[in-house]
């Protein structure tokens, strides 16, 4: 189980963070999925883009599902309506994956749940992009 600091636990996961799947990372530059991964990747941190309809993106390979990603994840971030989250949080559940972060309009309270009884820190209804310029700029 991953613990964060109870002060902040986002400050916490987003230092300790090195690599971000992105599911539902568009290669379109007007998609909010594209343009947060751009900063994320700014930041210093690996997008490892998750979208079976696209072969790369931002320089690195992409993958259809989260259980074709071979290196380790620190984080998920959820780019997906929220009837496709559960399967997500299953392949994430899988992979052990510290921490799922669903952006913002992106609900789904039962596999918030599900993570969170795996032992898995979960962000939801959240930008990890604003979480991040707030706390770091």
């Amino acid at each position: 189980m991953v613990t964060f600091s109870k002060s902040d636990p986002i400050t916490e996961l987003l230092k300790q963070a090195k690599a971000i799947a992105v599911v539902g990372l568009s290669s379109d530059p007007l998609r909010p999925s594209h343009g947060v991964s751009v900063y994320m990747q700014s930041q210093g941190y690996r997008v490892v883009p998750v979208n079976p309809l696209i072969d790369s993106c931002l320089g690195e390979k992409a993958y259809a599902s989260l259980l074709e990603v071979r290196e380790k994840i620190d984080i998920v971030n959820i780019f997906r309506r929220p009837e496709f989250v559960e399967e997500i949080v299953d392949q994430a559940i899988q992979l052990k994956v510290p921490a799922i972060w669903m952006q913002e309009d992106v609900i789904h309270e039962k596999a918030a749940e599900k993570a969170r009884r795996a032992g898995i820190f979960v962000v939801m209804d959240r930008c990890i992009l604003k979480e991040h310029r707030a706390r770091f700029r």
